[in-house]
């Protein structure tokens, strides 16, 4: 039996959307894959590594992944529990016209040049907003497809992606702390606790994670830990409970932090993408 379960949610001439799940049963380096088309990859539940030659980026819901065409890679997944992952498909013409220089690699034909870029809260909401309302049939196609643009407009953006600047051996060290973070998102990390495991001081973690993301440690757990709620926001009819399962200390916790981070609250947003 695959590992990978696909489902289509929308094609139209413009982009083609698939809600991708893997099992993660392969915890060491998969076989070679490769894809025919260049796709935008949205993790929204789980975590895995993506390799690319000695390249690696970890694939979280913080992040969106750049799959180039026809470019070899391999998965593995340091933590159990498998991953999905919402997968845009758009054509290479309309990828030159809405992808900055910048991100390409300019060798010829359109490609990103890294793997990944941390996205901003707003993009995370609309992952799940399109994911829940294609899910339900609750969206026209031709919003669908202006959110999609939207969204990869967003992701994209200089101004709300973000591209580490730090040396290779920081990466890899703050790619740990994410695997790490990833592997229990309710539990309410100490800096002391993230050093131990990882090893150096908590001062030094703090100052490599935010060199290498852009933000502090804190808050890039937060937002793994909201956009999970953003994931299942639809199985849950009580918020309150909701909120403790993902380790708020109390439902006006979760909520505030939910409000803070997406403008509106979880009821809100559930009403939203039903």
């Amino acid at each position: 039996m695959s590992d990978y379960d696909t489902r289509q949610l929308l094609r139209t001439h413009t982009v083609t959307v698939q809600d991708v799940r893997c099992s993660g049963v392969c915890r060491h380096l998969s076989g070679e894959e490769c894809s025919t088309a260049t796709h935008l990859v949205f993790p929204y539940r789980g975590v895995y590594m993506r390799h690319v030659g000695r390249d690696q980026a970890v694939a979280d819901a913080n992040h969106v992944l750049f799959f180039n065409a026809d470019q070899p890679y391999q998965v593995s997944h340091p933590v159990e529990g498998g991953d999905a992952n919402l997968s845009l498909a758009l054509s290479e013409s309309l990828l030159d016209e809405l992808v900055p220089r910048s991100l390409l690699n300019g060798r010829g034909k359109l490609a990103f040049r890294r793997q990944n870029l941390r996205i901003d809260p707003r993009a995370q909401a609309l992952v799940a907003l399109l994911r829940h309302s294609l899910d339900n049939d609750a969206i026209e196609p031709l919003e669908a497809e202006g959110l999609l643009l939207t969204l990869v407009c967003r992701s994209l953006g200089p101004r709300t992606s973000h591209e580490p600047g730090a040396t290779h051996a920081r990466g890899r060290l703050a790619d740990r702390v994410k695997v790490l973070l990833a592997s229990d998102l309710s539990r309410r990390w100490t800096l002391a606790e993230i050093a131990a495991e990882i090893g150096g001081s908590p001062v030094y973690l703090t100052q490599v994670f935010q060199q290498v993301e852009g933000i502090p440690l804190y808050r890039y757990h937060l937002r793994l830990r909201l956009a999970r709620a953003l994931d299942l926001i639809a199985e849950y009819d009580d918020m309150a409970a909701l909120g403790t399962d993902l380790g708020f200390s109390s439902h006006s916790h979760f909520a505030a932090a939910f409000r803070q981070t997406y403008g509106r609250s979880p009821s809100a947003f559930k009403q939203s993408a039903q």
